[in-house]
């Protein structure tokens, strides 16, 4: 997919640091809540691009852990629209808070 295919079915742009750092499409779970939402929803990244500003998302080969919510979305809503159901309600975030940020190497909560 494209990262415009991507904001056009969720919506809304993406977060900056998905153009401009590659990390933000791994697949550590610690590394943002997107990545948490395409994992349980049983994908991973691939092949990320960014330079084409492209991606694959490809079905995991592993059973994808749950998320907490009281929402299961059925098997036949898309990928984009399992992970809005999967954070819906679920995540307040405080102002000024980035949750697009890398976290674990990148990032050193005691600076």
């Amino acid at each position: 997919m494209s990262f415009s295919e991507i904001e056009r079915v969720l919506g809304f742009p993406l977060p900056e640091k998905a153009s401009g750092i590659r990390a933000w499409w791994s697949n550590n779970p610690s590394n943002n809540v997107m990545t948490k939402a395409w994992l349980a929803a049983g994908f991973i990244t691939e092949r990320v691009d960014m330079g084409s500003r492209r991606l694959v998302f490809r079905k995991s080969n592993t059973t994808p852990a749950p998320m907490k919510t009281a929402v299961r979305p059925a098997r036949s809503i898309g990928f984009l629209d399992r992970i809005r159901a999967q954070l819906g309600g679920t995540v307040t975030i405080p102002e000024g808070v980035d949750i697009t940020a890398p976290t674990g190497e990148a990032w050193d909560a005691e600076r």
